[in-house]
């Protein structure tokens, strides 16, 4: 059996995975922008660790948080308050994110 290795340049055959994160980047940092009072991101988690190379980004909705991590290269485009540490993680999964981040405008995802 041959073994396939996934990297950023893994394609669908319509896009990378590197292409799929840049456009949830900057899909995420627009949505930030909409809602600047419920955005915030920061260089470590609520207990002070953090990934290598990355930072948090969050959106306080009224069914709880939806949060993702990027790469440092990605700290500039999100202009939302900077915390010290993150809130502690409500437990979402990303399905409840991208549902609550639909909320935020009324529109229902499935």
């Amino acid at each position: 059996m041959m073994c396939v290795q996934i990297t950023g340049e893994t394609s669908d055959g319509y896009h990378t995975f590197n292409e799929l994160y840049h456009h949830r980047a900057v899909l995420f940092s627009v949505i930030c922008r909409c809602f600047p009072e419920r955005a915030w991101k920061s260089r470590k988690h609520h207990d002070g660790s953090m990934y290598d190379g990355m930072f948090i980004v969050g959106i306080e909705t009224d069914d709880g948080q939806a949060t993702y991590h990027y790469d440092e290269k990605y700290w500039n485009i999100f202009p939302v308050k900077e915390l010290d540490h993150a809130p502690e993680w409500d437990g979402h999964t990303p399905q409840e994110a991208i549902e609550r981040i639909g909320k935020l405008k009324g529109i229902e995802v499935k």
